[in-house]
């Protein structure tokens, strides 16, 4: 796996790349600002690139601008926001447009460097990583659209897992059922949010973009109402 890294602190640039090159992983660049990652991800064209929220210069949200930017130019190049902020606007924004291939780690949250290359290597694949914390807050308490309301609370809680990249296995682990029961929990996820089986390679992906879309559709209603 070759990834790229986008992070202004150089020590924990310098971390990131020694403990990502011990796990195996080439790292084909690590810079500090957004042209820089966006000149390294167009030359070195990688597996995925890890990206800070905010950079120089006005460290807000350039970043995340380069990241929805790298899923426009270069879609098949992953992205994981490793950021210490829940930007869930643009989070949802950037799940939305990208597709497959995205996550979002939180940086106080991350205290197992295999935990992280796991993260990484799924969002590499095409799947999704994504903090307990941020899942929670793009779900949130919100109202769903139709398609997600019909979904049942475990329904809710084993979509939200999925959403964070966990195989059906540790998903039973986590709920104490059997495979079985988590497998039966998805097959109602999929015909509820009308997902058929011949979208069967993406649909785990899709149900969780679908979810997120709501999710974003309904924030930007408020926010049109509020105004």
């Amino acid at each position: 796996m070759r990834v790229v890294i986008a992070e202004d602190s150089s020590i924990l640039r310098d971390g990131l790349v020694q403990l990502l090159e011990l796990r195996g992983v080439e790292v084909a660049a690590a810079v500090g600002d957004a042209p820089a990652l966006l000149a390294a991800v167009a030359e070195h064209r990688p597996d995925a690139a890890v990206v800070d929220i905010r950079l120089p210069p006005t460290q807000t949200d350039e970043g995340l601008r380069a990241a929805v930017e790298i899923r426009r130019t270069a879609p098949g190049t992953g992205v994981l926001i490793f950021s210490q902020y829940v930007e869930t606007k643009y989070a949802a924004q950037l799940i939305g447009d990208g597709g497959a291939g995205v996550g979002y780690l939180l940086k106080e949250r991350v205290v197992d460097i295999g935990e992280f290359v796991g993260a990484l290597e799924r969002v590499a694949a095409g799947g999704t990583a994504l903090d307990p914390e941020v899942v929670a807050q793009l779900f949130g308490a919100a109202r769903r659209t139709s398609a997600l309301d019909s979904l049942t609370p475990r329904e809710r809680e084993v979509l939200g897992l999925m959403a964070e990249g966990k195989s059906n296995h540790s998903v039973a682990e986590q709920f104490g059922v059997s495979e079985r029961a988590v497998e039966k929990h998805i097959a109602n996820i999929f015909t509820k949010l009308d997902l058929p089986p011949s979208q069967s390679g993406h649909r785990r992906v899709l149900a969780v973009l679908q979810y997120l879309n709501g999710r974003e559709a309904e924030a930007n209603h408020h926010g049109t109402t509020a105004n």
